[in-house]
C-alpha cells in the first residue's frame, strides 16, 4: 500500500486540516500519516484558539515517520511559524522526501493575511523550492508575485512567474470571481487548464486541504502530475456534489467524508 504524510494543523471540527487530509488520503486508497504543526479549538462558526507545536516536537514527529514508514508523497498545509517552516524544510531535505505538494496557506478568500511576513519569507525561501507542485489560490498568488490578478491572462502569467521563480509546478486555483471552477497548471512542460464545474454548495470549508491531499495521494500511487490533478478535481467535485451539511453555524462541509460516504453508499 502506498503511503502519504500530511504536515499541517489539526481542525477539531474535522472539516479541514489533518483530519480532512487523513480522510481524503484514506478515501483515495493510500495509508495516511500526520505530523501536527498546531492544535486548534474550532467548530463550524470559527476558530477559538490555536496552540502551536514546538519546533523540537515537530522534528521528533518527522524523524519517527521517516525512519519507519517512509512516505511516498508529502502534503504540507498551513504552517504559521518561520521556525516550524525551517524544521520542515530541514527534515524534508535530510530524508530526501519525494512528491511534495504544498498548499501555501497565506491569505484567506476574504483577502486577510493568515500568517506573518517572516513566515511568508521562510515559506518562499525554504519550502516552495522543495515542492513538486504548489496549489495557491488567487490572493496567495498575488502575494507571491506582487501582481494584481483580475482575469484569465493574469492567472496564466502569475502561474508561470511563480514556477520560473521557484522551480516548481504551480496549480493556480481559479474562482474568486475571475473564472469558473477552472484551475491552471504551469510546469516545465508548459501550461494546461483543468476545467471544473461550479457547484452551488455554501459549505466550502476544507476544499483546499482536500484538493492538495488528493493530489498527493495520486502522486503517491504513481500517477503523473497532470493525471493526479485530474483525479483530485474529480474527487472534490464529487464531494461538493454530495452536499453534506453539518453543524448549527455556517456548516463547513467535511468533503472527505462526504465523498467517501457517497462511494460507500454506491457500493
Amino acid at each position: 500500500m502506498k503511503t502519504a504524510l500530511t504536515i499541517a494543523g489539526s481542525d477539531s471540527s474535522g472539516g479541514a486540516g489533518i483530519q480532512a487530509d487523513i480522510k481524503t488520503m484514506t478515501a483515495n486508497g493510500v495509508f495516511a500519516m500526520s505530523a501536527v504543526t498546531a492544535l486548534t479549538a474550532q467548530n463550524t462558526t470559527g476558530v477559538a484558539a490555536i496552540m502551536e507545536a514546538s519546533p523540537e516536537f515537530l522534528a521528533q514527529q518527522l524523524d519517527c515517520i521517516f525512519t519507519d514508514i517512509v512516505p511516498d508523497a508529502v502534503k504540507i498545509g498551513m504552517v504559521s511559524s518561520s521556525a516550524l517552516i525551517a524544521v520542515i524544510a530541514e527534515k524534508l531535505i535530510q530524508y530526501q522526501a519525494k512528491h511534495i505538494v504544498l498548499d501555501p496557506v497565506m491569505v484567506a478568500t476574504s483577502g486577510a493575511k493568515l500568517i506573518s511576513d517572516d513566515a511568508i519569507a521562510a515559506l518562499t525561501e525554504k519550502l516552495i523550492p522543495l515542492a513538486e507542485v504548489i496549489t495557491p489560490n488567487i490572493p496567495e498568488a498575488e502575494v507571491l508575485t506582487g501582481m494584481k490578478i483580475t482575469d484569465v491572462s493574469g492567472i496564466e502569467q502569475a502561474a508561470r512567474k511563480i514556477s520560473e521563480s521557484y522551480g516548481c509546478a504551480v496549480l493556480l486555483k481559479g474562482g474568486h470571481s475571475v473564472n469558473d471552477a477552472n484551475d491552471y497548471l504551469y510546469s516545465k512542460d508548459g501550461g494546461r487548464v483543468f476545467e471544473g464545474r461550479r457547484i452551488d454548495n455554501p459549505n466550502t470549508h476544507g476544499t483546499g486541504c482536500t484538493l492538495s491531499s488528493a493530489i498527493a495521494s495520486n502522486l503517491a500511487k504513481g500517477f503523473p502530475l497532470p493525471e493526479a490533478i485530474e483525479r483530485a478535481k474529480n474527487y472534490i467535485s464529487g464531494a461538493l456534489g454530495a452536499m453534506l451539511n453539518l453543524g448549527k453555524g455556517s456548516g463547513p462541509m467535511n468533503h472527505a467524508f462526504a465523498i467517501e460516504n457517497q462511494f460507500t453508499e454506491e457500493a
